[in-house]
């Protein structure tokens, strides 16, 4: 009760308040446009909090990315196109309905699903962190070594394509966060005489290299800069019955939990729990040839599960220190720049952080579903922004982003460089995921590798004898081999 009254106090103060919600708006209009998302949202504020407090700083990265999730939809349901990855499966029925003169009633089950989907899953991450917090403590270097190793290897394993390329992407990654002095030793590493980057790459260069600039630079490359006209709708109330939630109570139940538990995996994320719990809901439906139709189960199913996916990643990020997917990557990177180091220990060390963390995710939601029913007229004018305005101004976000952490020119031509680099990456197929993931993860991995080691006096079979970390490794042995060996089927039953 005592950290309930401190929250409130903090999130309520007029200060954080604004800040608040003019994140949920920021990062509702930046999931709502095609071309713009979250990630690049998070990626652009980072620099704006290093002159906020932590509590403040960490406030707003989430606000934004509440704000962010829900607002895939939009596009998803006006112009077909999907606002960010985790609302593919919307455009499956929310276009249809919106096409059908139904756009009040696609949005309001857009609207509502994404605050179920949030909010109960981060009331469920409350109960859960403290628990699974607790038991972590007891876990060694060789269980965190492992735990790494999973986390990595799962994204490799779920890479788009081929999955070798997610493992050329992971060792890039590793090979990265390597650069600079070392752990124990202080050996400089990969600096090549550069005094700039012997403390290891920057981590706010490489972000807005990767997730900003880059992005800037591929829809101007890829002329992907108009969107379909949209026809004007008629939109008022809210849209969904009572009778419409009551039939889908089962289906919001079962894409919840899908949700939940896929946000919770290391590298699922909502992207993929809005295909699986879309599939699933189809698959139990009385009516299965409605949906792609305009049928109103879909967009349930689709919005509950990718936002419930927000509380299942919450919990490994805050009990455990591991990111659930690449937003929550950046989450875990503004954290450590705000000297926050999540894992076990911050539940006991810093209470009071991690309830205005969870608060915050709460009054987003909130917040989120107040701006978001009163603001439903307001939709169709989000995707008539200009791009060039928005590129423009992203642009200069960067260069003045980048510049205020260093406050070396240096670091600016370090995030081009990095954005350079993200082309490159993409025009070799590798993703994204893995190499960002495996950077951040990377100097916690090496550390306790060589910590492990020195402990164990060089038996590197003492990851095998301590029963956590062997199924950790096993796992992510499985993760791998799993994919390969499907791939040699495949090949043998068509040579058959």
């Amino acid at each position: 009760m005592e950290y309930f009254s401190l929250t409130l106090h903090t999130l309520l103060e007029p200060t954080s308040f604004a800040v608040m919600l003019g994140s949920v708006v920021l990062g509702i209009v930046f999931g709502a446009v095609p071309g713009l998302t979250s990630n690049m949202a998070i990626t652009l504020l980072l620099p704006v909090t290093f002159k906020m407090t932590a509590k403040l700083g960490i406030t707003t990265l989430m606000s934004i990315y509440v704000g962010g999730m829900s607002g895939g939809f939009i596009a998803a349901t006006l112009v077909g196109i999907p606002g960010t990855p985790s609302s593919i499966a919307t455009c499956f029925d929310a276009y249809p309905l919106s096409q059908k003169g139904q756009t009040t009633k696609a949005l309001g089950a857009g609207i509502l699903g994404s605050f179920l989907g949030t909010f109960l899953s981060t009331i469920i991450a409350v109960f859960f962190c403290p628990l699974i917090a607790k038991a972590a403590v007891n876990l060694g270097p060789w269980e965190y070594f492992g735990l790494c190793t999973m986390a990595i290897t799962l994204v490799i394993s779920l890479s788009k394509g081929n999955m070798f390329k997610g493992l050329a992407a992971a060792f890039i990654g590793l090979l990265l966060s390597a650069v600079g002095y070392a752990p124990f030793d202080a050996t400089a590493r990969f600096t090549f005489g550069v005094n700039s980057i012997s403390g290891g790459i920057n981590m706010v260069a490489l972000m807005l290299g990767t997730f900003a600039v880059y992005q800037v630079i591929l829809n101007y490359a890829t002329d992907q800069q108009n969107l379909p006209t949209i026809e004007k709708a008629n939109i008022r109330g809210i849209g969904v019955t009572l009778k419409e939630l009551r039939d889908n109570v089962v289906n919001i139940v079962r894409s919840f939990l899908i949700g939940l538990w896929i946000g919770f995996l290391p590298g699922m994320g909502a992207g993929i729990s809005n295909m699986i719990a879309y599939s699933q809901a189809k698959s139990a439906s009385k009516h299965p040839e409605k949906f792609g139709t305009g049928c109103v189960d879909g967009v349930f199913a689709s919005e509950v599960s990718n936002n419930a996916a927000i509380g299942g990643a919450i919990i490994p990020l805050i009990a455990l220190g591991i990111p659930g997917d690449t937003v929550t990557a950046i989450m875990l990177s503004g954290l450590m720049i705000h000297g926050i180091e999540p894992g076990p220990l911050l539940m006991t060390k810093e209470p009071e952080l991690v309830y205005v963390i969870f608060g915050a995710v709460l009054l987003a939601a909130i917040l989120t579903l107040i701006l978001q029913l009163f603001g439903m007229r307001l939709f169709p004018r989000l995707l008539t922004i200009p791009y060039h305005y928005l590129f423009g101004t992203i642009g200069i976000i960067c260069f003045v982003g980048a510049f205020s952490d260093t406050n070396t020119l240096f670091n600016c031509g370090l995030m081009l460089a990095c954005a350079l680099f993200a082309l490159l990456m993409q025009m070799g197929g590798l993703p994204m995921g893995p190499m960002m993931l495996a950077f951040i993860l990377g100097s916690e991995l090496e550390t306790n590798l060589r910590r492990s080691m020195m402990m164990a006096q060089g038996n590197p079979f003492v990851f095998f004898t301590r029963p956590v970390s062997c199924v950790f490794l096993l796992i992510a042995l499985v993760s791998v081999l799993m994919p390969l060996i499907s791939m040699v089927r495949e090949s043998s039953k068509k040579e058959n």
